[in-house]
């Protein structure tokens, strides 16, 4: 059951952090993939960059912080990943909006 994955009781401040977190991921994920299909339909460049930073800013940075805490990367370690894929994101969202 998932309450054991995340740690027992379901109100706790983790659990309600770690689901807060996989919608904003599973949400995220779905908006990139509308933004890809729009580059596929329209051959937009802008919008394989718009795909690429949400998934990264959204996704992405759940995934990083997932994989970074359960192979017991310490705190700065896991800010530093999240960082790292953050700007990532932002780059590529930024690419977005300039790109002709």
């Amino acid at each position: 059951m998932i309450l054991g994955f995340l740690g027992g009781d379901a109100l706790s401040a983790g659990s309600i952090a770690w689901l807060s977190r996989g919608l904003t991921a599973l949400v995220g994920l779905f908006v990139a993939t509308l933004a890809y299909r729009g580059f596929k339909r329209n051959d937009a460049p802008k919008m394989r960059f718009l795909a690429l930073g949400i998934g990264l800013l959204t996704t992405g940075v759940f995934l990083t912080v997932t994989i970074a805490n359960f192979a017991g990367t310490d705190t700065g370690g896991i800010l530093i990943a999240r960082g790292i894929v953050t700007v990532a994101g932002l780059c590529a969202v930024l690419l977005a909006l300039l790109n002709q």
